[in-house]
């Protein structure tokens, strides 16, 4: 190489450089955007401050959440990655709207012909983006009792929820798609019919689960390429004073997994635990291709041996493969409990 080309080949490298941090430094995408109701933030709503975070950006951009209640149909779409809404107070900053299946769309038809909302388009919060993390929020679905109305929609992978609330009835938490992973911590999770359902790989470790109804907690659709489904891992289970017959969880799809360890099961919980989903002319049989298990639970609505016969009581050894390594790790070797 001449002394011009190394000449040549150093000014590029040193313009790539500089562009790079300039781009980087760019005050048109701060990595730190402040929303607030009053006005003393970036923005008055949080879609305005996702709006504004830079395209696949490469590091990760905090959106302080001041305390509020924020009535948004709030998108963040597959291009806004990397990014962590953080609210002021979990119990003073709410993220609420009150669409349902089957509700007029005021906007008229949707991209796909329809003029009502489905399960599908009725969330509050929606989230198509990958690496995602929300902390100290609530979200709710405010629709009420008029069948499924969903709080939160996560189809990203790498999805983080942090003490945070997700309140609604039927249908509040939707853990969709099979290649996203979801972590939930120190949450709590409340409604009434299905109100955990999805194909994700969704991994919930010390959350509180409230029943509002006599129902199904869970309904996973896990695919039969998924290793896992639904995994509590020292959650408590909790119900309103008047519910008494609960089920732990009923198959949404043939290869359902649902699996409860080291939990704290209220006395709602009936003692066979679970339901088969009998009436499903699809899939008639649900129940012998399921992963139903428990391990090691306590409380007056763990009781083992009047579970239904097709479900699972885990050996010691068996749960052991029950690690967050083992069930979000996946080809990326994630690990949520790594990240901030």
């Amino acid at each position: 190489m001449t002394k011009s080309s190394i000449l040549k080949f150093l000014l590029t490298f040193l313009a790539s450089i500089t562009f790079l941090t300039v781009q980087a430094q760019d005050p048109k995408y701060p990595s730190e955007i402040t929303v607030a109701k009053d006005g003393s933030g970036n923005y008055q709503t949080i879609q305005e401050a996702v709006n504004a975070v830079r395209d696949l950006g490469e590091k990760e951009v905090k959106i302080l959440i001041k305390n509020g209640v924020y009535k948004e149909k709030l998108i963040i779409p597959s291009w806004k990655t990397k990014i962590k809404l953080i609210g002021e107070n979990k119990e003073n900053t709410m993220i609420t709207f009150d669409d349902y299946s089957g509700k007029l769309n005021p906007a008229g038809k949707d991209a796909f012909g329809n003029l009502k909302f489905s399960t599908y388009t009725s969330y509050t919060v929606l989230v198509e983006a990958n690496d995602i993390i929300l902390e100290n929020l609530t979200i709710v679905n405010a629709a009420g009792r008029v069948g499924q109305a969903v709080a939160l929609h996560v189809q990203g992978d790498r999805f983080q929820a942090r003490n945070c609330n997700f309140k609604g009835n039927q249908d509040t938490l939707y853990a969709a798609t099979e290649s996203s992973r979801q972590f939930y911590q120190h949450c709590e999770i409340e409604g009434t019919t299905d109100f955990i359902f999805g194909t994700a790989t969704a991994l919930f470790q010390n959350c509180t689960i409230k029943n509002l109804s006599d129902s199904y907690t869970t309904a996973a659709s896990t695919s039969k390429n998924q290793k896992f489904g639904f995994v509590f891992l020292h959650c408590k289970l909790i119900a309103d004073s008047s519910i008494t017959k609960a089920f732990l969880g009923r198959p949404w799809r043939p290869y359902a997994k649902t699996v409860f360890l080291n939990c704290d099961l209220g006395k709602h919980i009936l003692p066979v635990g679970w339901n088969p989903w009998k009436g499903d002319l699809m899939f008639p049989d649900k129940e012998r291709t399921v992963l139903y298990a428990e391990y090691k639970n306590v409380g007056i609505g763990a009781s083992p041996k009047a579970r239904l016969p097709w479900s699972k009581q885990l050996t010691d050894k068996e749960a052991k493969n029950y690690t967050i390594k083992n069930i979000l790790g996946g080809n990326d070797n994630w690990n949520p409990l790594e990240t901030n």
